[in-house]
């Protein structure tokens, strides 16, 4: 996979430290000079320059990206004028930081639908999102072991948990399931949002759209999720 981060600030470092780390390609932008000249040894690539100036950004490798990330916190002008210009070039998958309520609400009406709360999220946790498939969220509970919530996957939608008995196949529990759906934010923009649907049973019905909540050894949940 490649990514740009754009902002590496302590939170923009360490995800761009981990992705690197995980063996993917990662591009990590500021306009700082002594915070690139820091991160030089530890990311794949490190480059100064503006993401606010169309003519400076029109340098990254953008159509070549997979994932966006702008994790600027400092100046919430520079996040919206850098999220706004990212927008319009139509980058293949964008993730927003936003630091308020409001701040979200502007970057919802913006057509983002991902967002990173570094006050509330840690690097390590995004970056085992971001490398898992499926992957919405995550929470390690001790070493290998962890809390993943993931789109259901095509192959599992419409069967019972009975039918897929996942626990004997995959030694991996299922806890719930998490339905979707719309109401409108502070500025009247429709977001999404999650309400679990409970302890799950053996009948429970593993529905398109909805999420799955799992808990095992994170190499037993990536081949749950893998694709056929």
């Amino acid at each position: 996979m490649k990514y740009i981060i754009i902002g590496l600030g302590n939170f923009g470092a360490s995800l761009a430290q981990r992705l690197t780390k995980a063996g993917n390609e990662v591009i990590g932008v500021d306009n700082k000079m002594s915070k690139v000249e820091a991160q030089k040894e530890n990311i794949t690539h490190t480059v100064c320059l503006d993401c606010t100036d169309p003519q400076a950004v029109s340098y990254l490798p953008l159509k070549d990206t997979d994932v966006v990330i702008i994790c600027i916190g400092e100046n919430e002008g520079a996040n919206i004028m850098a999220t706004a210009l990212m927008k319009r070039l139509k980058v293949k998958r964008l993730i927003g930081r936003a630091v308020s309520a409001l701040h979200e609400g502007i970057l919802e009406a913006m057509g983002v639908e991902e967002f990173v709360h570094p006050e509330d999220e840690t690097a390590e946790r995004w970056a085992k999102k971001l490398n898992l498939k499926g992957v919405i969220d995550s929470f390690e509970v001790e070493g290998n072991y962890s809390i993943i919530e993931a789109n259901v996957p095509k192959k599992y939608e419409g069967k019972s948990l009975l039918e897929l008995n996942l626990g004997k196949n995959f030694n991996v529990l299922v806890l719930t399931t998490i339905k979707i759906t719309e109401q409108k934010n502070l500025v009247g923009i429709k977001r999404k949002v999650r309400k679990a649907q409970g302890v799950a049973t053996s009948e429970t019905i593993l529905n398109k759209g909805e999420i799955i909540v799992l808990y095992g050894n994170v190499k037993n949940i990536e081949k749950l999720l893998a694709e056929d």
